[in-house]
């Protein structure tokens, strides 16, 4: 039923100073459910683990959201009724098995003399040694008739129903309130997620990614744009991945230059008898545009 890919790469700018990939994605394919994973360790020197953090929240997303499936028809009937509690429930497990992770990494990895080298003692002592791991998540979640999805930190997710418009359920960067980075190393990271769940919708495809690709784009439009071409592709994945891998390192090299990460779940059948509806609404997205890009150059020139 599902199909999808993820692919993580590395931005110019870590490319430049040589630092490590600090971004993670997944996803976990199934008959009756999909999962969508994308994760972006923090680029601060405190968070000089960061890059294991956003593995690690991958795999506590993966292993926590797969756990709560193993009773689905439970689930599935609970949803409707009570999914701010079940997504909040999802939320705190997420966090506990990735604090979990941390410790028996920290464990089995104390901290070097080389890490600690580039702070004074006092700086040291003052990090929590969650910030050694922070990090950001982005998880997004298809079933039978139904999406949801939680969020805490930066990153986007995008959907496309049977529609074909590619709508961003959450609003990008809507879970830092009052110019706070929401972290999942954060002492109340628990209450700094975002969430959404639509019901009684057919899906088409399900995107998480992580800031570098938002910020490759010059506008929300693009971005959203750039989606519905994507999915339009799918229907030959094994030779398009080879291209949006390709674009993604391209795209790495635009916007802030960050690491960019991009996981993908979709609906084959769905997106089979949906297709000719998806290209026509491409086709509008580029007619659109044109009509956006001369409005500009008018006011430009009118200025």
């Amino acid at each position: 039923m599902y199909n999808g890919f993820s692919h993580s790469v590395k931005g110019a700018s870590h490319e430049k100073t040589g630092l490590v990939c600090q971004d993670s994605s997944a996803v976990k394919l199934g008959d009756s459910y999909a999962i969508a994973v994308v994760a972006d360790g923090h680029g601060s020197k405190k968070h000089f683990r960061s890059h294991f953090g956003s593995q690690f929240a991958v795999d506590a997303a993966i292993e926590t959201i797969d756990r709560f499936y193993q009773v689905r028809d439970e689930l599935e009937a609970n949803l409707p009724d009570n999914h701010q509690r079940i997504i909040r429930n999802i939320e705190k497990q997420i966090i506990a098995a990735w604090n979990s992770k941390i410790e028996q990494h920290l464990a089995e990895f104390p901290v070097t003399d080389e890490e600690k080298s580039k702070f004074t003692a006092e700086e040291f002592e003052a990090i929590p040694t969650e910030s050694y791991y922070g990090t950001t998540l982005v998880a997004a979640v298809a079933g039978a008739d139904y999406t949801f999805g939680l969020q805490i930190g930066d990153g986007s997710l995008v959907a496309i129903f049977e529609d074909g418009k590619a709508v961003m359920p959450m609003a990008y960067n809507e879970s830092a309130p009052a110019n706070v980075t929401a972290s999942m190393c954060n002492s109340n990271a628990a209450g700094m997620f975002s969430s959404f769940y639509y019901p009684n919708r057919q899906l088409i495809a399900l995107y998480s990614s992580t800031d570098g690709l938002y910020t490759s784009f010059g506008s929300e439009y693009d971005f959203l744009d750039y989606h519905s071409i994507i999915t339009s592709q799918l229907t030959n994945l094994e030779s398009f991945e080879p291209v949006i891998l390709q674009n993604l390192k391209k795209r790495s090299c635009g916007g802030t230059q960050d690491d960019t990460s991009l996981s993908c779940i979709f609906h084959a059948q769905a997106l089979h008898e949906h297709l000719d509806l998806l290209k026509a609404q491409i086709a509008e997205n580029k007619q659109r545009a044109a009509e956006r890009k001369a409005q500009l150059h008018s006011k430009q020139k009118n200025a």
